[in-house]
């Protein structure tokens, strides 16, 4: 039984951050994001922080900032930065802890480590976000695989986007995994209204029960 989860996708850009800040909200946890690659506008610690609805503190620091918009293998390159994956441990707090990763699981760290290599690490149970367009059931299930290939437990895929139903049921099937729902795209971002989606159309109960 573990307090932490890890939130990883099947890509960038799929909306896993704010899943992230649904489910922090959801559980009253913390979120945390290890490595933040890109510091223009609004990085994903302040996206948390506007629609979790949590209190400032409960959005943990990030390990390392890097200034270049790019895989933190390169962003750290180009910056100057030395990664210590072996550094990379998640925070203790006294409540649940949202863990999110960068794009998918394969993406560098170091030209020699991936985070689906510290995922595994941890040991802590991971929630898969995916697509519901065009060539998520391939991206999903090369994704379910890779994660059961390391042990790693998996809670379920969640699925943002609009409903496709044969290609959410054909993953959940062939993944042999559960579903925990589909968050609807939100025209109307706010924390109040993501918390509404998420209880409307996310298994939260799925992720009490990992809770110790």
């Amino acid at each position: 039984m573990t307090q932490r989860f890890v939130v990883t996708g099947t890509d960038t850009g799929i909306g896993k951050t704010v899943f992230s800040a649904g489910l922090a909200g959801a559980l009253d946890g913390y979120y945390w994001k290890p490595v933040q690659s890109g510091l223009d506008g609004e990085t994903d610690s302040d996206t948390v922080r506007r629609l979790s609805g949590l209190a400032t503190e409960r959005i943990l620091p990030e390990h390392y900032r890097l200034v270049t918009p790019a895989s933190p293998h390169l962003a750290a390159e180009i910056d100057g930065v030395t990664l210590d994956p072996n550094r990379m441990q998640p925070p203790v707090v006294s409540g649940p802890l949202v863990i999110e990763g960068a794009g998918g699981l394969m993406v560098p760290l170091t030209r020699e480590v991936t985070y689906l290599s510290i995922f595994a690490r941890w040991s802590a149970p991971l929630v898969l976000c995916a697509r519901t367009t065009l060539g998520t059931i391939n991206h999903t299930l090369l994704s379910i695989e890779a994660i059961r290939a390391r042990h790693i437990r998996l809670v379920g895929v969640a699925f943002i986007g609009d409903e496709n139903r044969d290609s959410e049921q054909t993953i959940v099937a062939m993944g042999r995994t559960r579903h925990l729902g589909r968050l609807p795209h939100l025209p109307d971002l706010t924390a109040n209204t993501l918390r509404a989606a998420f209880a409307a159309h996310i298994d939260v109960g799925c992720f009490r029960e990992h809770l110790a």
